[in-house]
């Protein structure tokens, strides 16, 4: 029967021991490598299975000395007495350590953090400065000072109705754009590891329960001039000596909307071939779109045209025309109706006095085709049905008519 090892190393031996494995007893190996690099290993049965433990270096800065890796191994030993694996204890362990490092991390993570990581992830996608500076405002005004500094990991249902319930009724509109600000970058928070769980912004079963809905009414519609009383207010508008009525004219013959006829730059214009091209970022619906100029609309441009701006309705201070600068010229007018409004004025007549087929009109406004079909088989614009479409809509508004009436000259520049 072989003599069971005991101790059989010696500091000297670790030292000069060649390359191989070498007993020291009690399942205790020095392993020399080819290199000379030494390392001690403990080797176990434990349920038939033989397995190796490596304990640490056997030479250099960080070598453990014989002494220690005999006292490793026999606290080792008690463990396999007792029925542990120490691998797998090791692993176990250290996979502890890991899930508690990035619970750590995690817990450092606020909300803040969060919200401005998405803001700065998704803006570039966002074609509305406003909506950007919105997202930034609101969150700085009213979230920020509540959860801005909580782990987003541990915010609740309780802190975001701190945040609503105040404003809920107050300020419904608001209030709503914040919930779902919050939901979305709580969203975003869970897909990327930092939350689990259901989200305490959530509407539908949830913060719907809690509060009440907001009116489906409260943002309204567009108050529209009926389209019966455009022409004399047309009237009254062609003697009005400003840039914001130029500009409310030309709005109201295109039937575009405010940001696209305050944006319009002369480079988007070919006066020649009556036409004004509104390239896709500038739209709502990212597609390009080609207005066709009835020769009222050529005639505004034309009056507009000496001043030296890039834009085609300039502002006080060189710059493009303000956004609200058509409203207050209405709000000044007595008129009780938005400028979006006259688009809405436009379709009416467009349905109610004329025989233009309904895609033609919608194309007119630039309206998505809601039926996938159809808009995958109409590939054109219909663009020589608008010109006529919208020179008769010109005719409307200058004399009461769509057809047979003269153009009535543009005024002298405006001021």
């Amino acid at each position: 029967m072989p003599r069971k090892l005991s101790n059989a190393l010696t500091s000297l031996s670790v030292k000069n021991a060649k390359p191989g494995r070498h007993a020291d007893g009690g399942g205790l190996h020095l392993l020399v490598k080819k290199s000379g690099a030494r390392s001690w290993v403990y080797r176990f049965m434990l349920n038939g299975r033989s397995r190796d433990v490596g304990l640490g270096a056997a030479a250099g800065l960080d070598a453990i000395s014989l002494t220690d890796a005999r006292d490793t191994a026999a606290a080792l030993r008690l463990k396999v007495k007792a029925g542990i694996d120490p691998l797998e204890e090791r692993d176990r362990k250290a996979a502890q350590a890991l899930s508690e490092a990035q619970a750590a991390h995690v817990a450092g993570i606020t909300f803040e953090a969060v919200a401005k990581a998405y803001i700065a992830a998704n803006e570039g996608s966002w074609r509305n400065p406003k909506h950007r500076q919105q997202w930034r405002n609101t969150l700085a005004t009213y979230v920020f000072p509540v959860i801005g500094e909580m782990p987003v990991g541990e915010i609740g249902t309780a802190d975001v109705l701190t945040i609503l319930e105040p404003i809920w009724q107050e300020k419904p509109e608001t209030a709503s754009r914040i919930r779902g600000r919050i939901e979305t970058v709580l969203d975003a928070a869970k897909a990327r590891g930092y939350r689990e769980g259901e989200n305490p912004a959530r509407w539908r079963g949830h913060i719907a329960q809690i509060l009440p809905a907001r009116p489906r009414l409260t943002r309204g519609h567009h108050k529209a001039m009926p389209y019966e009383a455009i022409p004399e207010f047309f009237g009254k508008l062609h003697q009005r000596e400003a840039v914001a009525a130029l500009a409310l004219e030309f709005l109201i013959l295109t039937a575009m909307r405010t940001s696209e006829v305050i944006g319009a730059q002369w480079s988007e214009i070919d006066l020649e071939k009556a036409l004004w091209t509104i390239p896709a970022e500038r739209m709502k619906a990212a597609k390009e779109h080609r207005v066709p100029l009835s020769p009222r609309a050529i005639e505004i441009l034309e009056g507009v045209k000496p001043f030296d701006s890039k834009w085609l309705f300039s502002g006080a201070k060189g710059g493009k025309l303000s956004g609200m600068a058509m409203s207050m010229l209405l709000r000044r007018m007595k008129q009780d109706c938005t400028v979006h409004g006259f688009r809405s004025g436009f379709r009416d007549w467009a349905a109610e006095c004329t025989g233009y087929a309904h895609e033609v009109c919608e194309m007119a406004l630039a309206h998505v085709i809601g039926n996938k079909v159809e808009a995958a088989y109409r590939r054109g614009d219909l663009f020589e049905k608008r010109q006529r479409l919208m020179t008769d809509w010109a005719l409307y508004c200058t004399n009461g008519s769509a057809a047979g009436s003269e153009i009535s000259p543009i005024r002298g520049a405006a001021a």
